[in-house]
């Protein structure tokens, strides 16, 4: 997840803005909690779409693509804080609870909190901290908030252990129906692996088998396809779609675009 503050780098985050924003990001590796300040804050997976306002709390899954999009309030901006609760921790938090999780985990990838006292006093134990970045937190300080965080959502939602503890490695899933959903996030093909249980050279076998061409060229096909029905049938200007394609930039975006149908994005006319 793209913020613009790192308040303890790749554990706490806050973000601050007074326009919508939307990111496409990919929740690589850790399990995050994000707590709702004000404004409007949502994520849409190939599975779910999730709102939260002022003062709610999500519970995201590790090993996700999604959409977030930023939006503030009539009458307030966007805040929002984003802590990772990253492996290891959650590992060494296991071990002192004692918990042992037999099975995978199977429930929704993405979990709406309902808030309590005990949430609600450390929603905003944390906040003075993240709102001034001048008292510094150190790290030492902000593990102790993350475990914190971690213990309570323990103590008031205890079916939260299965999804917080489960250590195992993806399921391979489908290919065919996971790509075609998330084709257009820009991640490197190690990631497409690992989100479909699989290991790379495994992977590129298995899309082989699938498309009957390789990741990368199917990639590019398949996300130049899109952008010419948004082009030319819904009459979307290249500027606002090749970033949602997963392009790096416009003019890599642009050469594509011209070198497959012979005239660049930005020309008038239908595509022949």
């Amino acid at each position: 997840m793209t913020n613009p503050t790192e308040i303890i780098p790749g554990v706490i985050f806050y973000s601050y803005l007074s326009a919508t924003r939307k990111e496409k990001v990919g929740f690589l590796a850790h399990n995050t909690l994000v707590l709702q300040v004000s404004g409007l804050f949502t994520l849409e997976t190939s599975r779910q779409k999730i709102s939260m306002r002022r003062g709610e709390m999500l519970l995201i899954g590790k090993n996700q693509l999604g959409e977030i999009t930023k939006t503030p309030l009539p009458g307030e901006d966007y805040e929002t804080i984003v802590i990772s609760l990253q492996e290891d921790m959650l590992r060494k938090i296991a071990l002192e609870e004692q918990i042992e999780i037999q099975q995978k985990y199977t429930g929704p990838p993405n979990i709406l909190i309902p808030g309590n006292d005990f949430l609600q006093g450390y929603f905003q134990s944390v906040i003075p901290y993240v709102r001034n970045p001048v008292e510094k937190l150190t790290a030492a300080m902000g593990i102790l908030k993350v475990n914190e965080g971690v213990k309570l959502l323990l103590h008031t939602r205890p079916e939260l252990s299965a999804f917080l503890f489960d250590f195992s490695e993806p399921y391979k899933i489908d290919l065919e129906k996971f790509m075609l959903s998330n084709f257009h996030f820009n991640v490197p093909l190690e990631k497409f692996a690992q989100f479909t249980g699989r290991s790379l050279a495994g992977f590129k076998r298995d899309f082989q088998k699938v498309f009957g061409m390789a990741p990368r060229r199917w990639l590019q096909e398949k996300r130049l396809a899109e952008a010419w029905h948004l082009i030319e049938e819904r009459n979307k200007k290249p500027s606002a779609i090749y970033l949602d394609l997963g392009f790096e930039s416009l003019s890599h975006f642009s050469h594509s675009f011209k070198k497959k149908f012979g005239k660049a994005p930005s020309d008038s006319g239908k595509i022949k």
